[in-house]
């Protein structure tokens, strides 16, 4: 009778054990950004910010022009997508820069529009107020202003 807790500890660290294996094995896989924008389409503008990694220069300044931006972001649906080149499967390097003109392996920001087309395209940080500016033009979005 006194191994009793012991057998129920070890079987409450197996069960444990195998919990943990069995969520991380159904764990879903990260969506390819051929997935994300496709899952995008007629819901968001998406804001593509591609560098090969979280410390270039150019990078770190366009989240911070962001940063504050919150608000406007989301009025206007965006999704802002940093995209790393250190972190992408060869597939979404691939559809970087064949489909979306990306050339490796310089920063680039890219407004792809709700309609899935490529709307702006910039190896600089832009500016907030010319990235609103933009899409305010857009047909969709007036209308969008329109009934708000």
């Amino acid at each position: 009778m006194k191994y009793l807790p012991q057998v129920q500890f070890i079987t409450i660290l197996l069960l444990s054990a195998l919990l943990s294996s069995t969520l991380r094995a159904q764990a879903p896989k990260p969506m390819s950004l051929q997935q994300t924008l496709r899952e995008s389409h007629w819901k968001k503008r998406v804001l593509l910010l591609a560098a090969p990694n979280a410390q270039q220069a150019d990078f770190k300044q366009q989240q911070a022009l962001l940063a504050s931006q919150q608000a406007a972001l989301a009025e206007r649906d965006f999704l802002v997508l940093p995209v790393l080149y250190e972190q992408l499967s060869a597939a979404d390097t691939q559809f970087l820069t064949r489909e979306i003109g990306i050339k490796l392996p310089a920063f680039a920001v890219v407004l792809i529009g709700k309609d899935g087309g490529v709307k702006e395209r910039s190896n600089r940080p832009i500016q907030p107020e010319n990235l609103f500016g933009t899409v305010d033009k857009m047909p969709m979005r007036r209308q969008e202003m329109l009934k708000k």
